[in-house]
Order: C-alpha cells, then sequence, then structure tokens
C-alpha cells in the first residue's frame, strides 16, 4: 500500500519512547526558506495594511464579513501581536457591527450567512485575548448549529441534504458549506462526538465517491476513486462535471475539505473513508491545479490542501509513483514564486470564486504559509 506518515493520538504518545526514529521521519530544518517564507509574509501583511482595507475596516467589504474575517486570521497567525494594530482593531470594529440579533455574523440580507459567520468565528477565537468575544462566540456557536439541516428543518436522516449546511438558512447544503461549519465548531472546542459535528459527518461521507461506506446515494459507487464532490443532495453536482455514466466527478479542494472534516469528526488514518480518500490524493498530488478544476479555486484549494495535511498530522506524502512531497516546504517555495510585485496574491488564470480578489487570495495564501509553518 502507497505509505504515508500519519501521525494519530498514538503516534504522538509514542514519540518518548522512539525519538530517533521520529526525528529522522521529520524534514530537514531549512533557514534560508524559513527566511524566504517570512520575507513573503512581510510583503503580504503590508499588501492589506497598506493597500488592501476601506476606510470603514473592511477588507472586500462586499462580502460581508467573511474577506475581512479572513483577512484578520490571516494576519494574526503570524502576527499575533498585531492585535493592538489599527488595521487590525478597525478590522474587528467592521466585523461587530455585522453582529445580529439571531446570534449569526453577517451582513444584514445576506445570504452567506453560514460562511460570514463560520469563517468570523475563526478570526474572533485568534483575537479573543481578553475573552471580549465569549458571548458573541456562543452566540454563534449556537446560530451555526440552528442553521444546520435536521429534524430541526423537518428533514430526516436518510434525506441527501441531512446534516449538511448550505450559505443561509434555506440554501441546499454543500460540502463547501459544510466543511466551513465543521471547521467553527472544532476551533470553539466541540469533540468529533459532538452532535452536530456527527451529524454533519452523514453529509460528508455522502459527497464521497466510496460505496458500502456510508454514502448510499444513487452516486457512491459510479466514480468510485475515493475522492469527492460538491454536494449530494437535491440530485447531487459536482463542480467538475458528471461522467458519461452519470457519476460525480471528484477534485481535489473538496477532497482536501471532505478529508479535514472527517478528521475533526474523529475518523482516524485506518478508517477505510479515510484511506480511500488519502488513495485519491497521492493519485492526484498537485500544486499546479486544483485537480479535476484545472486554475479555478486554485487558492481555496491551496489553504484547504495545507489546513488538511496539517490536521491529519502528514509531513511527507507519497504520491503515485511512490516519489516523496514534504508537501510544507514545496507549498511554501511554490506560493513564494507566485507572490506578486505588489505583495499580494491573485489567481491570474482564473478568477472564479472571486480569485480575482486580491484581497481573498492574499489571505488565503497566508493562511496557507501558516499551516506551511507549523
Amino acid at each position: 500500500m502507497r505509505s504515508f506518515i500519519l501521525f494519530t493520538t498514538l503516534a504522538l504518545l509514542a514519540m518518548n519512547s522512539a525519538p530517533t526514529l521520529l526525528a529522522a521521519e521529520k524534514p530537514a530544518e531549512n533557514p534560508p526558506l524559513d527566511a524566504e517564507v517570512e520575507r513573503a509574509v512581510s510583503r503580504g501583511i503590508e499588501f492589506l495594511r497598506n493597500r488592501g482595507q476601506a476606510d470603514d475596516g473592511s477588507f472586500s467589504g462586499e462580502t460581508g464579513a467573511a474577506v475581512t474575517a479572513l483577512c484578520v486570521r490571516a494576519i494574526l497567525e503570524h502576527r499575533p501581536q498585531a492585535i493592538n494594530d489599527p488595521v487590525v482593531r478597525n478590522a474587528l470594529k467592521y466585523i461587530e457591527s455585522k453582529f445580529q440579533g439571531d446570534g449569526g455574523i453577517y451582513a444584514t440580507g445576506s445570504l452567506y450567512r453560514n460562511y460570514e459567520t463560520s469563517v468570523a468565528v475563526g478570526a474572533l477565537i485568534k483575537a479573543n485575548r481578553d475573552r471580549r468575544y465569549d458571548s458573541a462566540l456562543k452566540r454563534a456557536e449556537a446560530f451555526l448549529k440552528e442553521l444546520q439541516w435536521d429534524e430541526g428543518e423537518g428533514v430526516e436522516s436518510s434525506d441527501t441534504a441531512y446534516g449538511g449546511a448550505g450559505y443561509g438558512k434555506h440554501q441546499r447544503p454543500d460540502l463547501s458549506n459544510t466543511s466551513f461549519l465543521i471547521d467553527a465548531l472544532h476551533e470553539l472546542g466541540n469533540s468529533g462526538n459532538d452532535e452536530a459535528i456527527q451529524k454533519a459527518l452523514q453529509f460528508v461521507v455522502r459527497t464521497q465517491n466510496l460505496a458500502d461506506e456510508g454514502n448510499d446515494t444513487p452516486h457512491a459507487d459510479r466514480v468510485g476513486d475515493g475522492g469527492f464532490y460538491y454536494t449530494p443532495a437535491a440530485g447531487g453536482q459536482s463542480q467538475a462535471g458528471e461522467t458519461d455514466g452519470g457519476g460525480l466527478r471528484s477534485y481535489g479542494s473538496m477532497t482536501y475539505a471532505g478529508l479535514k472534516s472527517m478528521i475533526y469528526a474523529g475518523l482516524t488514518s485506518d478508517d477505510p473513508r479515510v484511506m480511500a480518500a488519502m488513495a485519491f490524493i497521492q493519485k492526484n498530488y498537485s500544486l499546479e491545479q486544483n485537480p479535476g478544476m484545472g486554475h479555478a479555486g486554485l487558492y481555496y484549494y491551496y489553504h484547504t490542501f495545507a489546513k488538511a495535511l496539517d490536521a491529519a498530522g502528514i509531513e511527507i506524502l507519497d504520491d503515485d509513483d511512490g516519489k516523496p512531497h514534504a508537501w510544507r516546504d514545496e507549498l511554501s517555495r511554490h506560493l513564494i514564486k507566485a507572490q506578486q510585485q505588489d505583495g499580494s496574491w491573485v489567481n491570474g488564470e482564473n478568477d472564479r470564486w472571486m480569485e480575482g480578489d486580491r484581497q481573498l487570495v492574499t489571505a488565503y495564501a497566508l493562511l496557507a504559509l501558516a499551516f506551511c509553518r507549523e
């Protein structure tokens, strides 16, 4: 079986008994690369500071709280001391202006309430130094759980929408939004056994091209490559399209989102669903494209790629040809090379899903680099 290094809790506990072996498996330190990453991060943050923020404190304010929250988190991941920087303070005030009476954090009238609230939670957790956001985070958690498609919405567990989250209460659920929901609940301290996360897991496994492991939809065995698609709800859809036989094609960003979601829901490396996802990832390892989607959603892919592999504890990933990849170093070098002269990042090949927006894409790149530095 193709190998990959997945440090589970047991492996971490074994560190004291096998220090020499684990040290040998860990990639060597690379001070020159560290310096290059630090320079790229500084340039990216300076772009956001000097050219990205509007007078009201927002970054790409047309997205409500979303991009502002991603930028705040990206800055604080690398510069925790920036909590007192005027740029961060003003951005937090803008996010606070989106606190709603129902507990959500979103622009009034927004159709993207789950997305906005979920990413805002991540930013507020990073900024919650004096517990000033404890109440807002508690209310946001309740709001997100209330948005979930479950019995409270009259959705039974046999429904393909069950457990998922969409952009808003009445928007069809999808894996991207559901993974944001799981991320937020996980970061709020919910364990994998949390009821809402376990419900979300039922939705997640229905988006995997894998039969007999929880996907009871007609699509389960039509592709069978272990990857993930966009949604099983309302007949199912993949942004990568369908096969001639009506299968929903797997693609990279959703597969990493699925892997990360399963890990947060408590699945381990020996679970058949995790193993199948890893087989797809190994077969389709790429930093040149979002597998199955080309350049569409490329920086969302980089961010999700890094966050998922970090969550899985993977340091070296063997591809389908058996070639080992120190993914943290490889992604770092790739992002450094892609940085623009002004310090930003942008998807110059495909602006789908707002990837022509330098504020959003710079936040994605900085967040990806944060996981590369773990």
